[in-house]
């Protein structure tokens, strides 16, 4: 698989500008600031329909325009698509394929597979659990796009369930005097006690959705350990060896701090493999999810948040017996990072065709010895697209085109 063609209106720092490519290495070289980045970002988005770099939507449309539109044209084997995607702030984007609209913009998600590396991954492995859960969810569509639909189904009844919660918690703090409706009979005669057995409807609609996401997490999760191990072992031979592990809500109930670990580490309370959180009990996901909620309902209404869920999982990152975060040097925490980066890679490969190698001014941030192994690692893909400051940031296992890109001229001089 590689991009032929990239096409840019309105996105970013660019009104305009067609860009031809080919398989094999480019870079895209130039100061900071110059819209490197802007270029493989749009490809990164093509690909995911989110960046690697901001939240939302808004900032990829050029200042003072409506709308923008990334355009690419991918070859894999010997079919050739025409993406083109829509970029609508505040509103749904669109799509169209081969030049004929699509109903819905994620219905060309997996037409185009990128692995992306980029400063910003370093929070994969010292960030926040929502960095990795994102990881994991992004390669699950990636490699079946149908999990697009899943993520936007679980999304939305959280969104409803949590809309239910805070309403409920609102109902139980207001009483007369100020005193707290701790009964079921207060909260229903405050008005609310509808909300609970609604809520029981978004149980169900949350555990179906929810179970479905988590067992693939878990199964990808089963597919990426021989892989990072591997690849981390590679950048970093005289470290500890790389595992992963998952933590899920259906142990903890959700009660601990969602941007931290919790204290545990793989192999204590609340971190499962595949096959435990599968069986244990002879329960289906589903059901567990169901009892859980069930079990932490006083906090969720108390709180007005929904506790229990793939929402709030996470996967560790360990080095030997300590956590990765923590503990890792710098050094290693890029390694893992990387190593995660380079295992998706290898997923996606094997399910057949390369993906787009992308480095958003990786080397910079590496050391001579991980520089060198990234590169001939990387270096037999079918096509890698680099972004650096100054020539001598790509390594020369790296060779091949090059653009310029000052001041928003994309100008190829090899």
């Amino acid at each position: 698989m590689h991009v032929a063609h990239l096409s840019l209106t309105d996105f970013r720092s660019y009104a305009s500008v067609e860009l031809g490519l080919e398989p094999g290495v480019t870079a895209f070289v130039g100061p900071n600031g110059q819209g490197k980045t802007n270029l493989v970002e749009a490809l990164g988005y093509v690909a995911t329909h989110s960046s690697h770099r901001v939240a939302t939507d808004a900032p990829l449309v050029r200042q003072g325009a409506a709308r923008a539109i990334v355009r690419c044209a991918v070859h894999r084997d010997d079919r050739r698509a025409l993406i083109e995607l829509e970029i609508n702030p505040g509103r749904a984007n669109r799509a169209r394929l081969n030049r004929s609209p699509v109903p819905r913009a994620r219905d060309v998600v997996g037409l185009l597979h990128t692995v992306l590396f980029a400063p910003e991954d370093l929070a994969l492995s010292k960030g926040d659990p929502s960095e990795r859960r994102r990881f994991l969810d992004d390669l699950l569509v990636a490699r079946a796009p149908r999990f697009a639909g899943v993520r936007a189904d679980y999304d939305r009844v959280l969104k409803q369930r949590g809309a239910l919660l805070r309403t409920a918690a609102q109902a139980r703090r207001g009483s007369r005097g100020g005193r707290r409706q701790e009964s079921d009979t207060a909260f229903a005669a405050a008005g609310a006690g509808d909300v609970l057995s609604t809520l029981e409807v978004w149980d169900a609609h949350l555990a179906r959705h929810g179970a479905e996401l988590l067992k693939a997490r878990l199964e990808l999760i089963e597919a990426l350990r021989p892989l990072v191990a591997g690849a981390y072992a590679a950048l970093a031979p005289s470290s500890a060896p790389a595992t992963l592990a998952y933590r899920s809500t259906l142990s903890t109930g959700g009660d601990d701090d969602e941007g931290g670990q919790g204290g545990e580490f793989p192999g204590e309370r609340g971190s499962f493999d595949t096959q435990t959180l599968s069986t244990d009990l002879g329960k289906t996901l589903e059901e567990r999810l169901r009892e859980r909620l069930v079990e932490v309902r006083q906090s969720e209404l108390e709180r007005g948040v929904t506790l229990v869920g793939p929402h709030r999982d996470d996967l560790v990152l360990g080095l030997g017996d300590l956590p990765a975060r923590g503990y890792a040097s710098h050094g290693e925490s890029w390694s893992f990072a990387l190593a995660l980066r380079l295992a998706a890679y290898d997923l996606l490969r094997a399910d057949g065709g390369d993906p787009v190698l992308i480095l958003d001014d990786v080397f910079a941030e590496l050391d001579s010895q991980r520089r060198r192994r990234l590169a001939e690692m990387v270096a037999p893909a079918e096509q890698v697209l680099i972004t650096a400051a100054v020539p001598d940031d790509v390594p020369k296992e790296l060779a091949g085109a090059r653009f310029d890109v000052v001041e928003g001229s994309v100008t190829r001089v090899r």
